[in-house]
């Protein structure tokens, strides 16, 4: 559940075969020091044997020895984390420094005042990419040492980097009662509280919808007149009021992807809408799309090929029939096209919107009537079961039970009851091409957390 770009290159780098598999992600940051030096043309002196060091400049021969050190500092995180590292770079440098360009110099610009870089001993664009490939869960423990780290990571940027580096880690969020929201690191196997939501009563109690976008985590809810959003954001671990959209709804179909959202259908007090807008977690602004060609709520969203789908839900208050046909939007072309058929009925008034998923590209859906899991095929438009779920969960007519995309992993998110009380369980599979049954495994267990599943989103960032 932590993904990147293309990286099979560092496989080759000299002394990787010696690393250990399990630790080969914190090695990145290494091997991204080691690749920006050679992008700036330094010959390094352990790349070969007969490396005459003389004929180096006086700067290669200082960066060649720092990735040395740095080669041999981040070896030793099999026992040392990434926090013991950091808090020892903040009270002394690496090494010694030459007359370089960059260098820390005094107020004579000689050479002998202090090195005020994020990490001593290196430039801070090689350095912020270092920070990049290291995990986004040192990083409350990196944003403790000082104050320049802790401004770096609340002002996003490192986050912004990683998405351009393809750098993806993914935290499930759920609310397992009313008013409490957790996290769950699946890498570290960590739980952890979010901060109380500062909503009123009325906003606690009423029915909610969730998306996680960029590094934000989106609430939808009503207050006592009004609907109202509320934003937690990763930077500042807080919450507070979202920009509101230019027609509020609630029952809608939403997903995300990278920076943006989409929420398209829904209803607010006059009737079931068609109307869909677009949300940017970088600007923090909603923009009005083009109309769907049908109204309907209890609905579901989901990204697939670049383009953003809408299934299942009902086209009017008036009536318990479920639509069968999906929507698809061209974010280039800015149109909707209907695709008959998309969806088996099954749906209803009193029945949760469609429990779907994409993985790998390809979508999923739990039919909970049934207990099963079933693969969309889009060269035929139709669906074929896979298997069963882990467990029969504690829902009624599917809500209270999560279905989400982990990155290429399928995760199932519900309640059980036994001897020891309630617990919510975590259970997850990596779907395979050739359509095998999936094979769950246990991912986590939270004990007693309730057995129901209120809202649930994946943020990858």
């Amino acid at each position: 559940m932590f993904d990147r770009q293309d990286c099979s290159s560092v496989e080759v780098l000299p002394g990787s075969s010696l690393l250990d598999h399990r630790w080969q992600q914190n090695q990145c940051c290494f091997f991204t020091c080691l690749l920006e030096l050679k992008k700036f043309g330094v010959k390094l002196d352990f790349e070969e044997e007969n490396t005459d060091c003389e004929e180096m400049a006086p700067c290669d021969r200082q960066n060649a020895a720092m990735v040395d050190v740095w080669r041999v500092r981040l070896s030793r995180m099999k026992e040392h984390d990434l926090h013991d590292l950091l808090l020892d770079l903040s009270f002394t440098s690496l090494m010694d420094t030459g007359d370089c360009p960059g260098e820390p110099k005094d107020a004579d610009g000689n050479g002998e005042g202090s090195d005020d870089s994020l990490l001593p001993g290196l430039q801070d664009d090689i350095a912020m990419q270092c920070l990049a490939w290291a995990s986004r869960s040192d990083y409350g423990a990196l944003a403790s040492l000082n104050t320049r780290f802790y401004d770096l990571l609340q002002s996003g940027y490192l986050y912004r980097l990683r998405r351009q580096l393809g750098i993806v880690e993914r935290w499930v969020y759920m609310a397992c009662s009313l008013v409490e929201w957790e996290a769950f690191d699946p890498k570290r196997q960590r739980w952890m509280r979010l901060p109380r939501m500062p909503s009123d009563d009325c906003f606690n109690l009423s029915d909610k919808e969730s998306l996680a976008v960029g590094t934000e985590l989106l609430v939808f809810g009503k207050e006592l007149f009004e609907f109202a959003i509320w934003r937690y954001s990763l930077l500042t671990n807080s919450w507070s009021r979202g920009a509101g959209m230019a027609s509020p709804r609630c029952l809608f179909g939403s997903s995300s992807n990278g920076e943006i959202a989409i929420v398209a259908g829904g209803c607010d007090r006059d009737g079931v809408l068609k109307s869909a807008e677009l949300y940017n977690s970088e600007l923090g602004t909603w923009e009005t799309l083009p109309e769907m060609h049908s109204p309907r709520k209890l609905c579901s969203g989901f990204f697939m090929d670049g383009k953003f789908y809408v299934i299942g839900g009902m086209s009017s208050n008036l009536t318990s029939d479920s639509l069968t046909c999906g929507e698809e939007y061209n974010l280039q072309q800015r149109t909707w096209r209907r695709i008959p058929n998309m969806f088996p009925p099954g749906n209803r008034a009193a029945h949760a919107p469609p429990l779907v998923a994409v993985a790998n590209n390809e979508l999923y859906a739990v039919e909970y009537s049934q207990n099963e899991v079933k693969k969309y095929n889009k060269a035929t438009n139709s669906w074929h079961t896979l298997g069963t779920l882990p467990l029969r969960a504690v829902s009624a007519n599917g809500w209270g039970l999560a279905f989400k995309a982990c990155g290429n992993e399928l995760i199932v998110i519900g309640g059980q009851r036994g001897q020891e009380g309630e617990s919510i369980v975590l259970n997850s599979c990596q779907p395979t091409a050739n359509g095998r049954p999936p094979d769950w495994e246990v991912l986590a267990v939270k004990q007693h957390s309730g057995a129901f599943v209120y809202n649930c989103a994946v943020m990858g960032c």
